[in-house]
């Protein structure tokens, strides 16, 4: 007897398998997908790489010293007037002795002081209605140029110098002009000076956030300062004060570090 094969059970239609989803998947989402996590990594490596280039601070610093000048220039210049050249110029001798020989008795050597070039001036006056000639007047100018590093002693002589005026001498006196001879080497120790000053306000910036100042990735020079003591007055490209024996000399650098 042949037994009838035993019914199987009937079962019910599976699902959508992984295979089946990975078949039916488009086929540029695959390479999308990866591109995509490729980006993500990459954006991160870039932004911290700019991180780590941008992280700088940038601070003024400066520094300031007291010096006292160390020469002196003056000139005072003598004139004498006449109806002629050479009027004006006879004119002008006397009162130049007696300038000379006060500069002399004043203690200034001789080979501090040196004559310029002797100026005339030709002054024609005319009739104020009619516009004609009426009169040539004359004036011959001679300058005497002093140069000392006796800085006390040319301002000594300056203070006094306009007792000649008193006396009828005829005089135009500047004031004395007090320079530093020794600048150049000054400004290199002051410029050093004040970038270490940046240093130090730049390592307390930084050690508000926790961090540390690393090497200077750019300097620039500020103005440079020549003043009267004490004097609050700034140029903006800098200044030289020449009416004062002692001054005060101030440098400015702006100066960038590396954050750590």
């Amino acid at each position: 007897m042949v037994e009838s094969p035993k019914s199987v059970p009937e079962q019910s239609s599976p699902g959508p398998n992984r295979l089946s989803l990975w078949r039916r998947t488009p086929p540029l989402v695959l390479p999308m997908l990866v591109l995509s996590c490729g980006l993500v990594v990459a954006g991160a490596v870039a932004v911290k790489g700019i991180r780590t280039a941008t992280d700088t601070v940038t601070v003024t610093g400066a520094s300031t010293e007291r010096l006292r000048s160390d020469y002196a220039d003056w000139t005072v210049t003598v004139s004498g007037n006449g109806l002629s050249q050479q009027q004006a110029y006879q004119n002008l001798q006397p009162d130049l002795k007696r300038t000379l020989a006060f500069l002399q008795d004043a203690g200034i050597p001789e080979n501090s002081t040196q004559l310029t070039v002797l100026r005339t001036d030709r002054n024609d006056i005319r009739n104020r209605v009619t516009g004609m000639l009426t009169n040539t007047e004359w004036t011959a100018r001679q300058s005497i140029h002093v140069g000392s590093s006796d800085v006390a002693l040319i301002r000594k002589a300056s203070n006094t110098i306009s007792n000649l005026i008193g006396d009828g001498v005829s005089l135009a006196i500047q004031p004395p002009a007090y320079t530093y001879t020794k600048l150049a080497e000054k400004r290199v120790d002051m410029l050093a000076k004040a970038t270490a000053d940046a240093r130090d306000r730049a390592i307390a910036i930084a050690g508000q956030a926790g961090s540390g100042i690393g090497a200077i990735t750019n300097a620039d020079t500020g103005t440079f300062q020549i003043t009267v003591p004490n004097s609050t007055k700034m140029g903006s490209y800098g200044s030289y004060d020449t009416s004062t024996i002692d001054k005060d000399i101030t440098a400015v650098m702006g100066v960038t570090f590396r954050v750590q």
